[in-house]
């Protein structure tokens, strides 16, 4: 089975979370990736603070590659743990912040959408879901 996530859905994928953004009152950067965390498609609504788009990307690669969504990433990291540090791994690519979603498909891992930039990281996990919806 080939897992591709298209142009064309992560364009659709953009398009559902900009609109869950907006009923949320929330002005965010959206990104889709590949399973390897390589961009697709990406956007930045007009106003998104300026560092939206390196927390969105980031979000995104580290549930693409880590294949868990980025917050839960966070019980890993904690000093002690397996993971502690890894937000430092790779020159900053990996986060523990939520808001990157895997997007799933016959149980593999296809690709992640991140989205950075809410008042409130609930918002940002909110928003990314409504995006994994339309490529699940």
């Amino acid at each position: 089975m080939i897992l591709i996530i298209s142009l064309d859905k992560a364009k659709a994928a953009l398009d559902a979370a900009q609109k869950k953004a907006e009923e949320l009152k929330a002005v965010v950067s959206i990104a889709v990736v590949d399973e390897h965390g390589s961009l697709v498609a990406f956007s930045k609504m007009d106003g998104a603070i300026n560092i939206s788009p390196m927390f969105s990307q980031a979000k995104a690669y580290t549930s693409a590659t880590v294949g868990m969504p980025s917050g839960d990433m966070a019980g890993y990291a904690a000093e002690g743990k397996p993971y502690y540090g890894v937000d430092s791994a790779m020159g900053g690519k990996l986060t523990v912040i939520a808001g990157g979603i895997p997007v799933m498909n016959g149980g593999k891992i296809a690709g992640a959408v991140g989205v950075g930039g809410s008042q409130d990281v609930n918002q940002d996990v909110e928003i990314a879901k409504a995006a994994v919806e339309k490529l699940s």
